[in-house]
């Protein structure tokens, strides 16, 4: 891994919880820690339930645009977490790859988001711990 580790957050929409856990990321490694995310089938937009229940964090996703995901997205990060992708995430040599299975946000409420969003903050967490980075 690099100086500043890298980690790549993918799920279907990049709409979610792919979303939701780059933010996390950004926000609790503090600058740390190079985040992006993407998804295999883009949407138009972030899911508003997760807009919103990110927002109840006090962090602000308002900005945010789903983003395709490429070859080169993977083969610049040193982790590659997938979140119901499936396969269609590009496999590199010397690249960490997890698989994250939660339930996804799609068409749900504030109240169905929450247990998610709770869900991905303390795998974030435990991903973070496990990085090398400056503490």
């Amino acid at each position: 891994m690099s100086a500043k580790p890298s980690v790549l957050f993918v799920c279907v929409h990049n709409a979610g919880r792919s979303q939701m856990a780059a933010a996390y990321l950004a926000h609790l490694a503090g600058g740390a820690v190079e985040v992006r995310s993407a998804g295999s089938a883009p949407a138009d937009s972030v899911n508003p339930a997760v807009v919103e229940a990110m927002r109840e964090e006090g962090i602000d996703i308002t900005a945010q645009r789903p983003k395709i995901l490429t070859a080169d997205a993977v083969q610049a990060s040193d982790v590659c977490v997938t979140m119901g992708c499936g396969d269609v995430c590009p496999v590199f040599p010397g690249k960490r790859y997890l698989d994250w299975r939660l339930d996804d946000p799609a068409g749900q409420g504030v109240e169905a988001v929450r247990p998610i969003r709770d869900e991905i903050r303390r795998r974030v967490e435990r991903l973070i711990a496990e990085l090398p980075i400056a503490r």
